[in-house]
């Protein structure tokens, strides 16, 4: 099978494919592609083409509905550089309470200065004085895999830490530490936060949820850190709320045109996943999860079709991309069943319009019985494994 690399995939990811595959950049009618930042909104697909997989937890650069209309399976990475970011968000709180950089910038200044070095940094060290983080109140708004790992990282440096996450995982809620205070909403979080941290994914709901509403409803001088993604926040209320000092400070990993602009801001240039321990785990999992996609048909980790798993044991499995609509199953297993075919296990699932289901079966499969599944309405893919 052949794997396209769209971008520079670390080698330790790539090597993961073995002798069966042929993995490269210049790679054509690929079987599945992995991709970090390249943009492919634009990209015309072979029919070919079964999965792609994104080394990274964002997947803004991927067109998802056309993907999955062609079933077509999206993979991303989460949590794979979870701890990058985490990383970057501690220093980001320090940076949103003292004026780090700025005093780094006019430390730069002072060479030649009359009277020396130290008595100048001496003299004009408290124009960019700050505040401490312990004992201050933080806001965590999102609490999967990076926000979770925030949240228990700022309660062990000594900030009172409250989070909120709507569709917080069973698994993530128990990774939390029994101390993190648990708040019913955002408000409550806007209300009483000294700081407040984003960690949601972008999405109709999220963008512009920080915004001259949301802010107004917030602490006087509250400080502001945003590592997921530039639209979350209106800037135009954010440049407003900065100027006024309803907002003391902002930090974010995503800059723009606007956000290079404004006062007590730190534009850091996106670099929450760029460390070479985030760039190893995340095409590692990556690579393993369009292995076992194109090997087993299982699914894990797919940001536009469920998870779906089961052991392979039989002596074949069909594994079917098909629309969420009622009556599917009993018409695929009854296309299956009608041929003589006995089904020793199935497993399905769903998301949104789309769904996934594996038949594992103990028979080669007919090409027959494809054709049969193909002619039901709402069918997008078949594979015979």
């Amino acid at each position: 099978m052949k794997i396209q690399l769209l971008n520079k995939i670390a080698k330790i990811g790539t090597d993961r494919f073995d002798a069966s595959f042929t993995v490269g950049q210049d790679v054509t009618a690929p079987d599945a592609i992995m991709v970090r930042s390249a943009a492919m909104h634009d990209m015309s697909f072979n029919d070919e083409l079964l999965a792609i997989a994104r080394a990274g937890a964002g997947v803004n650069n991927i067109p998802l509905d056309r993907c999955a209309e062609s079933g077509i399976v999206v993979f991303n990475t989460p949590g794979a550089n979870a701890n990058g970011v985490k990383e970057l968000c501690i220093a980001a709180l320090v940076l949103a309470s003292r004026d780090v950089v700025g005093g780094v910038e006019w430390a730069k200044t002072l060479p030649g200065t009359e009277g020396g070095v130290a008595k100048a940094v001496e003299a004009g060290k408290s124009k960019f004085a700050g505040c401490e983080i312990l004992g201050k109140r933080l806001g965590v708004i999102g609490l999967g895999a990076i926000g979770g790992l925030v949240a228990n990282a700022a309660r062990s440096l000594g900030m009172t830490v409250m989070g909120c996450d709507p569709y917080i995982t069973v698994n993530a809620a128990w990774s939390l530490s029994r101390s993190i205070e648990h708040a019913a909403s955002y408000d409550e979080i806007y209300a009483n936060a000294d700081y407040i941290t984003l960690h949601v994914p972008s999405t109709k709901d999220t963008k512009g949820m920080i915004n001259r509403d949301t802010i107004a409803k917030m602490k006087d001088g509250v400080r502001l850190i945003n590592l997921a993604r530039a639209d979350l926040v209106d800037t135009e209320a954010l440049r407003e709320a900065l100027e006024s000092g309803k907002v003391a400070s902002y930090v974010t990993d995503f800059p723009t045109e606007d956000t290079l602009g404004l006062p007590n801001t730190v534009n850091i240039p996106h670099l929450g996943a760029s460390t070479a321990e985030s760039e190893d785990n995340c095409a590692v999992m990556a690579a393993d999860q369009l292995i076992e996609y194109l090997k087993t048909g299982n699914i894990r980790n797919s940001v536009n079709y469920p998870s779906v798993s089961i052991p392979h044991t039989g002596a074949a499995r069909i594994c079917i991309c098909h629309l969420n609509v009622a009556n599917m199953l009993s018409q695929i297993t009854s296309a299956i069943s009608a041929r003589g075919i006995n089904i020793e296990n199935l497993s399905n699932g769903s998301r949104g319009e789309y769904a996934y289901t594996i038949v594992e079966v103990g028979v080669e499969v007919p090409e027959t019985v494809v054709k049969a599944i193909n002619t039901i309405d709402g069918i997008i893919r078949v594979r015979v494994l």
